[in-house]
């Protein structure tokens, strides 16, 4: 007889109805109430009357009230303190990713046509983790430095050959 069919009693005739019980609640230990339990209304503790809000509905009937937009105030900073918390999100992550993190080189500049790009350069051996299988990895990348740098950028990751410009043999 297995654990199960002894728990539910299912296949001995010997245990009576009064024996059947579902003990799936839990065990009991020193007297703790169990997760699964549930109280009768006459053994439910007094609970203090949750407060009364407006037209007689209590607090957890009341439907949730939208909050109230946020005015957003105008940035009078750095224009490009988002473009350099960007890259150095981006230099902390690719430093965690690879195997030889003194390799990594996180570059932020302009391209020819003024979109600010951040030029990630790894050691070749370590090229695959910071791209990731299908470029999964290169894509949350991307995507965290867009949102950390609140504007539009580029984000170039390359392996130490190709940066320095050698011919790939």
């Amino acid at each position: 007889m297995s654990a199960f069919d002894d728990e539910f009693g299912l296949f001995s005739e010997e245990t009576g109805e009064e024996e059947r019980r579902a003990t799936l609640s839990g065990r009991r230990v020193s007297g703790q109430r169990s997760v699964g339990d549930v109280e009768r209304e006459e053994q439910q503790p007094d609970r203090p009357a949750a407060s009364s809000g407006p037209r007689g509905r209590t607090r957890r009937d009341a439907p949730a009230r939208p909050a109230a937009p946020r005015e957003r105030t105008p940035r009078t900073g750095d224009p490009y303190a988002g473009q350099r918390r960007a890259q150095g999100i981006l230099d902390f992550l690719a430093r965690k990713l690879v195997s030889k993190p003194d390799a990594v080189e996180v570059d932020l500049f302009l391209d020819e046509t003024g979109q600010p790009t951040i030029e990630v350069v790894v050691d070749r051996e370590d090229l695959g983790k910071v791209v990731g299988r299908s470029g999964r990895v290169a894509h949350a990348l991307r995507t965290i430095a867009r949102a950390s740098a609140e504007d539009r950028i580029t984000v170039d990751i390359l392996d130490r050959e190709e940066a320095e410009g050698e011919p790939e043999a």
